[in-house]
């Protein structure tokens, strides 16, 4: 089968597709034959060594996909050889074949094409994490969206329309924010010409945004924080901006708020019953036409590297995918 071989670290570019062994799948495995498999921010760290994640060299990038099941190990119950899934890997997805635990697997919802199916599990399953789990959000509240216009952040604007929140989204250009709106936010605020603070303050009448949803860091999550509501929850999402910022925790202590870590994998991985009911109720809200993945392009699988620069250098709205024919 064919791959997307990061051999070395470094840029998209220093990828390679080569063709290697099959999987095969061991005891609690299932292997998927890859139609489509999404891009994601992460793989862009994780080929240049500065993901939480390290896997050995060589390794595919890629950390969601959907196809149909080739082959199940010993053990596996539920799923049978020919279902259409989608399945989370944290890495090779940017395969033909991939193999990954068959708890982290699920049947594609009625009227969901591969497509659309690789675009949806990692963002909604992350926003509704960090939103219902770590964030509490509630009706009537507020919801303060950073990067608003990348995957997780269109995610997080449906998933805050679908509890009852009002739902401002953060980007850098008008026509990211045209997206953001066409997803449900009632207010938007371009970071790059406008004051965030003293946006956020006009649309709330100087109350804050109780929830902030944060997947950029960088310049943006300290003046996020300051225009947040009393008691309200500050969610670490990731660092698309690049840089890890250094927050005075005095602003917490003023604020009476709380600064929440939001690391979706590790959720999945310990608490898999927790998951597997995040995942149910995203089935639900996508049946009820609640939740739209953004596919915003698709590239072949061995034009991986393209679809990689295009993320790395924020050209990207909702999601991109590699085919696999």
């Amino acid at each position: 089968m064919k791959a997307v071989l990061c051999k070395a670290y470094g840029p998209p570019e220093s990828l390679v597709v080569e063709d290697v062994a099959s999987p095969t799948a061991g005891p609690g495995e299932v292997v998927v034959s890859v139609k489509a498999a999404s891009v994601n921010f992460p793989d862009v760290l994780i080929i240049q060594n500065k993901y939480q994640v390290k896997p050995p060299l060589p390794f595919s990038p890629g950390s969601e996909v959907a196809g149909v099941v080739k082959a199940i190990g010993d053990g596996v119950t539920g799923v049978t050889a020919g279902d259409r899934v989608m399945a989370f890997t944290t890495f090779g997805a940017f395969a033909e074949e991939v193999k990954t635990d068959a708890r982290r697997l699920m049947p594609l919802p009625d009227g969901m094409d591969f497509n659309m199916a690789a675009a949806f599990g990692l963002a909604y399953a992350t926003s509704d994490h960090a939103l219902r789990d770590r964030g509490q959000l509630t009706a009537g509240e507020t919801l303060l969206v950073l990067g608003a216009a990348g995957g997780v952040g269109l995610a997080a604007i449906e998933i805050g329309k679908a509890l009852g929140a009002r739902v401002i989204a953060c980007a850098s250009t008008d026509d990211k924010l045209a997206v953001c709106r066409a997803h449900g936010a009632d207010e938007t605020i371009n970071y790059a010409a406008d004051d965030l603070r003293e946006r956020v303050k006009a649309l709330t009448d100087a109350r804050g945004a109780d929830v902030v949803y944060d997947p950029v860091g960088g310049a943006y999550t300290e003046p996020a924080l300051r225009s947040i509501a009393w008691r309200g929850r500050l969610l670490v999402v990731g660092f698309a901006a690049g840089d890890i910022p250094k927050i005075p925790l005095n602003l917490t202590l003023l604020k009476g708020c709380s600064i929440v870590g939001v690391y979706w994998g590790e959720f999945a991985r310990r608490e898999p019953q927790r998951f597997a009911e995040s995942m149910q109720q995203l089935g639900r809200w996508y049946a009820d036409g609640k939740l739209k993945p953004h596919v915003s392009a698709t590239f072949p699988l061995d034009r991986a590297a393209d679809a990689l620069t295009r993320m790395a250098n924020r050209q990207v709205t909702g999601k991109v995918v590699l085919t696999v024919p």
